[in-house]
């Protein structure tokens, strides 16, 4: 073998990036929602063959389950950055509501949140992954209140995961920054008046 050629490597190269591939998967799921994208979408877009989709990530639903994690580390609401234990109770839920109406219009082609959205698929799997991270999401907002409400921490987690929803689903249908943040202020209010009663 002369110095210019290289040693050949066993076996074939990898033809994509998972990595790319999880985040062109997440914003097809967050466009279209779970259950209209196909896994031929998803092939098509990422541009592999369906033996290398599989081998990467088992199924839709495996995928679906790649794309929350990475949805939780990059685009989801900072719940531990928002709920902070110097400021009023009221205060941070209403600061989480509105940076919820700010994250769920970002993007008018992938409005509302992945995860709320998905835990209204068709899909068994893929809606028991989305209703974990809820859950998730729910018990901390639930503790935080807890820690100095802790007769109002189940009602109140009640409501805001519920206006989050609202509001996820106001802006999938187009509702502007400014409704929702209305919105979201009214929720404050509304949170603030429950906690001085």
């Amino acid at each position: 073998m002369s110095p210019k050629e290289k040693p050949r490597t066993r076996g074939r190269p990898r033809c994509f990036d998972p990595d790319e591939a999880v985040a062109t998967a997440q914003r097809l799921f967050h466009a279209h929602g779970f259950d209209a994208v196909s896994v031929a979408d998803v092939i098509a877009a990422v541009g592999i063959n369906p033996p290398s989709f599989y081998a990467a990530f088992g199924n839709k639903a495996g995928l679906y389950a790649r794309v929350l994690d990475r949805y939780a580390a990059t685009d989801a609401i900072p719940l531990r950055v928002l709920l902070r234990p110097e400021r009023p109770v009221a205060e941070c839920l209403a600061a989480v509501l509105k940076e919820a109406a700010r994250r769920y219009t970002a993007d008018p082609t992938a409005a509302g949140c992945l995860v709320l959205e998905g835990t209204r698929g068709n899909d068994e799997e893929a809606r028991e992954a989305a209703c974990a991270f809820q859950v998730v999401a729910e018990d901390m907002i639930r503790s935080y209140i807890a820690a100095r409400h802790p007769e109002e921490a189940e009602r109140l987690t009640d409501f805001v995961s519920t206006t989050m929803a609202g509001l996820s689903a106001n802006a999938r249908k187009g509702r502007s920054l400014d409704r929702l943040l209305a919105t979201a202020h009214l929720a404050g209010l509304a949170i603030a008046h429950a906690l001085a009663a």
